[in-house]
């Protein structure tokens, strides 16, 4: 009998592209080298980490909050391109805190960060549960290759196609199935329409993020 192929271990990727994906500072700059020997040969990874090596702190907050928090595609919060600022969000949100519960994840209520960022998911199957950051990644798969195009397509100052931050959703996204039928219809739903724009509170969904503090992504 054939052997059965083992399923490939994506917890280096996954820790490595929470860390790569997360806001940059002095301290994750410093990291560098670390991150990258978790993945070694990852073509898509090292570009990100050599231009988050060589680029100066500031200049890398700037583009980092022009690209995730000023650009509705390029959000790092898996329910917005689902449900936008909705309330059938903040029902999306609250089961994301039941999810990390159920895997024995507490919260951390001093981060301002909502459950459903994209590098704690990925913290969460790193260093808790993978097969449960698995499953909320499969049910956000629309939203994840939206971000992935919309990095990849993303237009630079210089005439340049391609975001820094681009190589780690490819990487990621090679980690995960390929998509379904129905994944990529929603796809390119979102790639037609993004996402839903109704402006509604969100009040009470907020922080906390998970804790413990391997776990946490800026405030």
């Amino acid at each position: 009998m054939r052997r059965r192929r083992s399923r490939r271990d994506v917890r280096p990727v996954w820790a490595a592209c929470a860390a790569l994906l997360d806001y940059p500072t002095a301290g994750l700059q410093a990291a560098l080298d670390d991150i990258e020997a978790l993945v070694p040969g990852d073509a898509d990874l090292a570009g990100l980490a050599d231009h988050l090596r060589r680029t100066p702190l500031t200049a890398l907050q700037e583009q980092y909050v022009a690209t995730f928090d000023h650009t509705r595609k390029c959000a790092l919060h898996l329910t917005y391109f689902a449900h936008g600022d909705t309330r059938r969000r903040g029902r999306a949100l609250l089961r994301f805190k039941e999810v990390y519960r159920n895997a024995g994840v507490t919260w951390d209520d001093t981060t301002g960060e909502l459950p459903d960022h994209l590098c704690a998911v990925l913290q969460l199957g790193a260093t808790v549960d993978v097969d449960v950051a698995a499953q909320l990644l499969a049910d956000h798969r629309a939203g994840v290759e939206m971000l992935r195009l919309a990095l990849t397509g993303w237009r630079n100052d210089d005439g340049t196609t391609g975001s820094p931050w681009a190589g780690a959703l490819v990487s990621l996204c090679a980690t995960l199935p390929e998509l379904r039928g129905d994944e990529a219809e929603a796809v390119r739903r979102l790639v037609e329409q993004g996402p839903p724009a109704e402006e509604v509170g969100l009040d009470g969904y907020g922080p906390p993020l998970i804790a413990p503090a391997t776990l946490k992504v800026r405030a």
